[in-house]
């Protein structure tokens, strides 16, 4: 029986405004995907800009650092946008550019702190823009949609399949002290619907062989799931629940990827060795 709306589920989140959200974004990101998928660069640079105005709010409300948000913002878009004509080049020059931008930035504060803003600055280059621009090295490939698509369909895969198999079989915390609702259960029913998803994607749509996939899907959820462990220990260090309220049932939309921002670096380097 689905809870009724602004009730949480044992998942402990409001569960209708979760999927009635998680479907909008679907639409939006397959719309883009379907109609032109270049479009969904556009969807990614949204996002990019988003979530590193996010983090950065985060980082301000839970420790009290600033980063610089106009060069981040910036940086990011460079990071998006170059990534499209000039691939890996492009997106390794935009992250150093960046990168060096924020380290003269604080050069005027004096030295107190230094180290810490920087390396909090440099993080949020890495951890949002970076990330999520492997994302577009996936869709600019020839068969780009089907890289994406495969990608995206793991990560729901993971989703669905550790969701219904935590909430009804989940009995042992995976690291409790980190995510308490995180079980090895859950996992299990993650790493067998990922393996799925990923041997299906792979032998159908890029033309690869089925293990291949599995192994991909595997792999693609384990990283899913050590990319929600990373941002959860992110939030515990800064003392927050969530990076944002943006997006109901599901905190800020860095709280919807953070699964999957560091799951595209592991999607464009597996998938161009199973499928170059």
């Amino acid at each position: 029986m689905v809870p009724p709306a602004g009730r949480p589920s044992r998942a402990g989140r409001d569960l209708v405004a979760a999927i009635t959200v998680g479907v909008a974004l679907g639409v939006v990101i397959l719309g883009s995907l379907l109609v032109e998928r270049h479009f969904f660069i556009g969807v990614l640079a949204v996002a990019t800009a988003m979530g590193t105005w996010e983090l950065a709010g985060a980082l301000r409300r839970g420790a009290g650092i600033a980063v610089p948000l106009p060069i981040l913002l910036a940086g990011g878009q460079a990071m998006v946008w170059l990534s499209w004509p000039f691939r890996l080049p492009g997106l390794a020059v935009a992250f150093a550019v960046t990168a060096l931008a924020v380290l003269l930035w604080r050069l005027r504060a004096g030295s107190a702190h230094y180290v810490r803003d920087v390396t909090a600055g440099v993080f949020t280059a890495a951890y949002v823009p970076l990330f999520c621009s492997f994302a577009v090295l996936l869709v600019v490939a020839d068969d780009g949609l089907a890289r994406v698509l495969t990608f995206l369909i793991c990560g729901v895969a993971s989703d669905v399949g550790g969701y219904a198999a935590g909430v009804l079989l989940g009995r042992h915390p995976m690291a409790p002290t980190i995510s308490p609702k995180k079980s090895w259960e859950g996992f299990g029913g993650s790493q067998l619907a990922g393996m799925v998803a990923g041997a299906l994607c792979v032998h159908l749509m890029l033309g690869g062989v089925w293990w291949a996939g599995a192994v991909t899907g595997a792999l693609l959820v384990t990283c899913a799931t050590l990319g929600d462990l990373i941002e959860s220990m992110v939030k515990r260090d800064l003392g927050i629940k969530d990076m944002g309220t943006l997006l109901p049932g599901h905190g800020g939309l860095l709280d919807r990827m953070d699964s999957l921002l560091p799951t595209a670096v592991v999607a464009w380097a597996l998938l161009s060795i199973v499928v170059p």
